[in-house]
């Protein structure tokens, strides 16, 4: 009988596993591409490798600088502009959106707003081709989910060491 339910229990696991990164996958081919302008921020971390630190000026906009202990996880409404830029229309209460705008999910952690991530890891020795990252660049679903795919420099291109095949 344990056997049995053990068995039971990794196959319902490893669907539970597929299924999300399966999600994952259909965000990142279907969702729609939207910038977000970053604001400075520690750019290290000796514990966890390299990795480029991540704030986003939209937050500071909506919430303010400050720590946002008094607000909880939600969605906000962003009109996606030229070189797809996103930038604040609303709070999201549920109503239909205009053409040109996109929920965007954000989550409070430790009094911070974060969209999706608040770090963006890179290989060990390649820091310098992120120096000029000036957007995140985020595939979003209809619901608000999204994940951060990319650094993007000023000009709108994406960043990150040249490939060496």
């Amino acid at each position: 009988m344990r056997k049995t339910v053990a068995i039971v229990a990794g196959i319902a696991i490893l669907v539970l596993v597929n299924w999300t990164v399966f999600q994952r996958e259909r965000l990142l081919t279907n969702g729609r591409t939207v910038l977000l302008e970053l604001a400075p921020a520690d750019p290290r971390s000796l514990m966890q490798g390299d990795y480029m630190a991540l704030r986003f000026k939209l937050a500071d906009q909506v919430f303010g600088r400050g720590l946002a202990r008094e607000v909880a996880d939600g969605r906000i409404v962003v009109s996606v502009g030229e070189h797809g830029v996103g930038s604040f229309v609303r709070h999201d209460a549920g109503e239909l959106l205009a053409s040109g705008e996109v929920r965007m999910r954000y989550r409070v952690r430790e009094g911070r707003v974060k969209f999706a991530t608040n770090a963006y890891f890179f290989q060990e020795g390649t820091a310098g081709a992120y120096a000029r990252a000036r957007y995140g660049e985020f595939r979003v679903a209809a619901d608000g989910d999204m994940l951060l795919t990319h650094l993007v420099s000023e000009q709108f291109k994406r960043l990150g060491p040249v490939a060496r095949y």
